[in-house]
């Protein structure tokens, strides 16, 4: 894991884009085939963007719940949170190294921010209640992180 953030360019742009669109897929992948098919709960991340863009009088059909997710969230904003503020933040504090415990922490901190920063303020329970959604989310969001920071390491290469 390098010491320093990227410039933000063409190269960069595009290396954050897919390295969003294989963590997002990762994340739909696990939430909306594999924990149903196990029993466990489906995840609807765009039910969620829905909800917040209505809370603030947004349009909120389906189109821009999936958009928000996809595009805003998953290849977007998330990678630019790893990049820019929380890689940062750890080289700072704890140093350079291994680059799995760092992504899958902060994973950790996008599933805090999704369901328990981001339900509150779209009118939701916090954490969802702590039903099976909760931990499937939490799954998801590591898997994400870990995904994300995987990617962004091979395209660097």
């Amino acid at each position: 894991m390098s010491n320093t953030t990227p410039p933000l360019n063409i190269q960069t742009l595009g290396m954050m884009f897919v390295a969003g669109f294989f963590a997002t897929l990762a994340f739909d992948l696990w939430g909306q085939i594999i924990s149903p098919a196990l029993g466990f709960a489906n995840l609807s991340p765009h039910g969620l963007a829905r909800s917040l863009l209505g809370t603030f009088g947004l349009p909120n059909g389906n189109f821009a719940g999936y958009f928000m997710h996809f595009y805003l969230v998953g290849l977007i904003g998330y990678p630019v949170g790893w990049l820019y503020v929380f890689k940062p933040l750890w080289n700072r504090i704890i140093g350079t190294g291994h680059w799995f415990v760092p992504s899958a922490i902060y994973g950790f901190g996008l599933w805090v921010f999704a369901i328990g920063g981001i339900t509150a303020i779209a009118g939701l329970p916090l954490f969802l209640n702590f039903t099976g959604i909760t931990w499937v989310a939490l799954v998801g969001h590591v898997l994400y992180g870990i995904v994300l920071v995987a990617v962004l390491n091979r395209t660097q290469a």
